[in-house]
């Protein structure tokens, strides 16, 4: 037999009509894998390898206590403002779907306008209101009650200040993210609600805001995210105690080490940020319940069905 018959011969146990898979090439996806390898391994060796990073600079104000207490001013003002924002935002969205003008109309205004301007320029404006408000009074206009009065100074700390900015800017953004909930569920079930005898707070606290929360959770999650990184600009209104990067901020101004501190406040923001990230995802997990007919197996949860069956594959 010739070395061609050999080769057109059948395979065994396979119909000479029976089509063989081929998987196919993909040699662009292995270059790309490689390049980008090379590459990745190159930053690392040039990160690693850099004197002038000073990487043991950087370790000794890691947890300096100046950097920790920046860190806890941090988390607080992130909080607190987010706090601000969640319930501006629900009050805020309740009103822009009004049927009255006289309601949804300064909810929309509230949101245009802190949409429309930087939130830089908020913190600054709150920081200076003594220049064109020196007494500021809370109560009763018109019939002379007041409940809070001062000097603007003494009232609007930086802090508070920094607080009014970051909370009231976000509750027009939290305004949007809890209106885009609302109107996902479905007006049938508002209907149905009506002819049991609900009235619209009911309907809104025990109908529509619980279903709501499967759309609202992601962005929102996003949004403290965001708010935790934003809080570093209130290091222009020189906030008292010093955030993150404010006190980072002081400690280079004296060493004369602006890279090595600036990277020692990214690890602690990239931390900060992981922890919400995780926060984030088990949230998100919880609220789609009833959502899915199963959930999705957490990433501990993969870790242990791995072990398990690497485990049950030993003893076989």
């Amino acid at each position: 037999m010739s070395a061609a018959g050999a080769t057109d011969a059948p395979e065994p146990n396979r119909r000479p009509d029976e089509i063989r898979a081929v998987p196919v090439r993909h040699p662009g996806r292995w270059v790309a894998t490689a390049l980008i390898l090379l590459f990745g391994a190159s930053l690392v060796r040039s990160i690693a390898t850099n004197k002038q990073l000073e990487w043991h600079i950087i370790g000794q104000f890691l947890f300096d206590h100046r950097v920790l207490e920046g860190a806890v001013v941090t988390l607080e003002l992130t909080a607190i403002a987010m706090a601000m924002g969640v319930v501006l935002g629900v009050v805020l969205a309740v009103m822009r779907l009004s049927p009255n003008p006289l309601v949804s109309g300064p909810s929309w205004l509230y949101i245009w306008f802190f949409r429309a301007t930087p939130v830089l320029v908020q913190l600054l404006f709150w920081y200076n209101i003594a220049a064109i408000y020196p007494r500021i009074s809370l109560g009763i206009p018109f019939v002379g009650v007041e409940f809070v009065h001062g000097s603007a100074n003494t009232v609007i700390t930086t802090f508070v200040a920094a607080l009014l900015g970051l909370g009231l800017n976000e509750g027009a953004y939290m305004a949007e993210i809890v209106r885009a909930g609302i109107i996902s569920v479905g007006e049938g079930q508002t209907d149905a609600a009506q002819s049991l005898g609900m009235s619209r707070l009911q309907i809104m606290r025990r109908i529509v805001l619980p279903q709501a929360m499967r759309v609202i959770i992601p962005p929102t999650g996003n949004e403290t995210i965001s708010m935790l990184k934003t809080s570093s600009l209130v290091s222009v209104i020189a906030l008292s105690p010093p955030e993150l990067l404010l006190a980072t901020e002081n400690i280079y101004a004296v060493n004369f080490r602006p890279i090595q501190l600036l990277i020692v406040a990214s690890i602690w923001y990239a931390v900060m940020t992981s922890v919400l990230y995780v926060g984030q995802y088990y949230l998100e997990r919880h609220y789609a319940r009833g959502a899915t007919r199963e959930l999705a197996l957490t990433p501990l949860q993969r870790v242990r069905m791995g072990l398990f069956s690497f485990r049950r594959r030993e003893w076989s």
